[in-house]
This record gives structure tokens, C-alpha cells and sequence, in this order.
């Protein structure tokens, strides 16, 4: 049943788990200012006075306006039945998926309901919820709070940096230092996409660069490198594909080479030749690597470090340091192959790391 309320009287104690969108509330502004408030506002009513959970945009521009009423509508006897009833009837437009991972963790911890419970009076699957309380729990407050005001757009977040947090390495900490120094830039989805690339693929003082707020500066490198395919040939198109797969493929076996699902003897007996191979072409190949990235790096652009970047602290997701091995160790196989390889002695020449051009 809709009534009328005085706007000054409602609780906002959930104002901060709706998303703000500027854009979307000036257009709102200009509606109300036209035909006044024509959806309720949606809440709960307590012994305490009335709870909002629906309406908060319609709230602020009615503040604006000086508009002191406005229609507005119960949807439950509690807090927990109204935020299931406004979870059930939401669509799309009205609570984005982060909405509605917030209102779920509340249930869950507020009003200690279990996964079962909530799914069950959502008519959803468990998946469904578990889904959406795994959402909060990769979130640091920081990143909670960025995203939530509207001020570090949620399709990166969601679509980019949540990719990275899978990877060796990347935490929770390493997020919301990236997001943190990226709030309240007006960044485009791409520029955050590639400057996401260079603070978690790239070295230390790409990272330290953005840290600092030097984002011009890491832009401007990015903006240096021709994105038409025209611009290389077809041998250089053809070992940049090979480096981003190679990149690609160190992660995935960096990742997976700790995982407790590897067991069987099977894959021990072949890995353990693959592996020996593997090392015994290690220092081979970031010789190449470092010789091919000084290379670029003396003919690239004028990218160069802001005050207090160094390039030269190890990367945090840098490769393990690789054993020694002489170019007659590459024809070894079978169980001399795997015999030498129990025998080799680290010699840390892997985990070394040049900046980018010119940093």
C-alpha cells in the first residue's frame, strides 16, 4: 500500500549499497523537476520509523529540489523479508548483479540465514547465491566503497581486474592499490583495460608510475604503440602473437603446477621429463628474452620513469629462478633426462627483471 512520507524522516542506513551513476541521476533530476516523484520510494517499516531500500536516487534529486514528500511503499514486516522481496522483484535495471551480492551477504551475516535459506526463499539455486557472496568476499572495503560511489567503473572490475586476482600472485591488496589509484580518474574502459595489463603483467615501476598518479605518463607509452597490425610485418606479427601466448602459458603452468589434483603416476613420469626439458632450455631463453626486450627498449619512445621509480625491483609475479643447464643437456631423454634434472642447481636467472622502454 502506498502512502506519502516526509523524505527528512526515512532511515538511509542502506544507502551505500546502491550503486551510484551520476549520469543516470541528472536525468532524473531534470524528469523530477518536470512531473515530480512518480514511482514510490520502497523500504521497511520498523518500530523505529521507516527503512529506505529502493528509491535512493529519487531521494537525493527530491533534496535538491526541496521537495519534502513523497510516495513511498512498504515491502515487508522486517528488514529481511523487505530485502528478499525487493531481491525477488528486482529485474536488470533495478539492482545490478554487486546490488544484489551486497543485500545477499546482509541476509547472510545480519540475519544469519543459510545459503539453503536464501536460495530457497529467492527461488534460486545455491550456485546462484553462492556466486554473488564470493563477489563480496573478493572485495576489500576500499574497493567496496570505490565501487559503490560510482567511482572506479564496475565493468573493468568485473570483466578485467577479477581475471588478474586468479593469477600467482595477485591478491586482494594488489586490486585495491590498482583501483584506489584509478578512483575518480575518468578513465575509459580501455585505458583502465591496458593500464590493468602494464600495473599486473609488466615491472615494478610501470606499477610504481601508476602508484605515484602518473597515469598520463603510462598511458602515453600505450598510446606510442601502433594498434594497426600494419604497423609490423608479418614476421614481428607473428612473434608478437608467440610472446602473448608464451606469456599466457607461464601463467596457466605457474598456476596449476601447485595444485593438490595432480596425483597419479601417470603424470609424474611424463612431466618430470617435460620439466627437465623445460629448465634445460631456461637460461637459453631468458638470455633471448633480455636481449630482445633491451633491444625494443633502446628504439621504443621516450616513456621515462616518474621520480621514485626504479625498474629494477623483482616482478611480483617473476618467474622462479631457473637451473643451469649447458647446450648438451638438451638432447637428453628419457630416465637420463629426468636423473639430470633431480641433479641441476638453481641459478636465479629467471626471476631478474628489466623496466619498460625507457623506464
Amino acid at each position: 500500500m502506498t502512502r506519502s512520507v516526509e523524505l527528512a524522516a526515512l532511515d538511509l542506513r542502506y544507502e551505500g549499497y546502491r550503486m551510484r551513476n551520476p549520469v543516470a541521476e541528472a536525468r532524473l533530476l531534470a524528469a523530477i523537476a518536470e512531473r515530480g516523484i512518480e514511482e514510490a520510494l520502497e523500504g521497511v517499516d520498523t518500530a523505529g520509523g521507516s527503512i529506505l531500500l529502493n528509491g535512493f536516487k529519487r531521494y537525493r534529486c527530491a533534496a535538491k529540489l526541496r521537495i519534502r514528500m513523497a510516495p513511498y511503499a512498504s515491502l515487508g514486516e522486517d528488514e529481511a523479508a523487505a530485502i528478499v522481496t525487493l531481491l525477488r522483484v528486482s529485474n536488470d535495471r533495478w539492482l545490478t548483479i554487486l546490488e544484489q551480492a551486497r543485500f545477499i551477504e546482509e541476509l547472510r551475516k545480519r540475519n544469519a540465514m543459510s545459503v539453503a535459506d536464501i536460495a530457497g526463499r529467492l527461488s534460486r539455486s545455491k550456485s546462484w547465491v553462492s556466486m554473488r557472496l564470493g563477489l563480496m568476499g573478493e572485495m576489500s572495503e576500499a574497493v567496496r566503497e570505490k565501487l559503490f560511489r560510482g567511482e572506479f567503473p564496475v565493468y573493468p572490475y568485473m570483466y578485467t581486474l577479477r581475471q588478474f586476482m586468479r593469477m600467482n600472485g595477485v591478491g586482494k591488496r594488489d586490486i585495491e592499490e590498482f583501483v584506489v589509484a584509478l578512483a575518480g580518474k575518468k578513465l575509459s574502459v580501455r585505458e583502465i583495460e591496458q593500464l590493468a595489463h602494464g600495473y599486473f603483467r609488466g615491472p615494478a615501476s610501470f606499477r610504481e608510475a601508476i602508484r605515484q598518479g602518473h597515469v598520463a605518463l603510462a598511458l602515453d607509452w600505450f598510446r606510442q604503440v601502433p594498434e594497426d597490425p600494419d604497423g609490423s610485418n608479418e614476421f614481428e606479427r607473428v612473434l608478437l602473437k608467440d610472446l602473448e601466448i608464451t606469456q599466457k602459458y607461464i601463467q596457466r603452468v605457474m598456476g596449476k603446477s601447485q595444485d593438490r589434483r595432480l596425483k597419479t603416476p601417470a603424470f609424474f613420469a611424463q612431466a618430470h621429463l617435460l620439466t627437465a626439458g623445460i629448465m634445460s632450455q631456461g637460461r637459453a631463453f631468458f638470455e633471448a628474452m633480455r636481449k630482445l626486450h633491451d633491444r625494443c627498449g633502446q628504439t621504443a619512445s621516450g616513456f621515462s620513469p616518474p621520480s621514485g621509480g626504479d625498474g629494477t625491483q623483482p616482478d611480483r609475479a617473476s618467474t622462479p629462478d631457473q637451473p643451469q643447464h649447458g647446450a648438451s643437456d638438451r638432447g637428453t631423454e628419457g630416465r637420463d633426462a629426468a636423473a639430470h634434472a633431480q641433479r641441476q642447481d638453481p641459478g636465479g636467472c629467471g626471476s631478474a627483471e628489466a623496466p619498460l622502454p625507457g623506464m
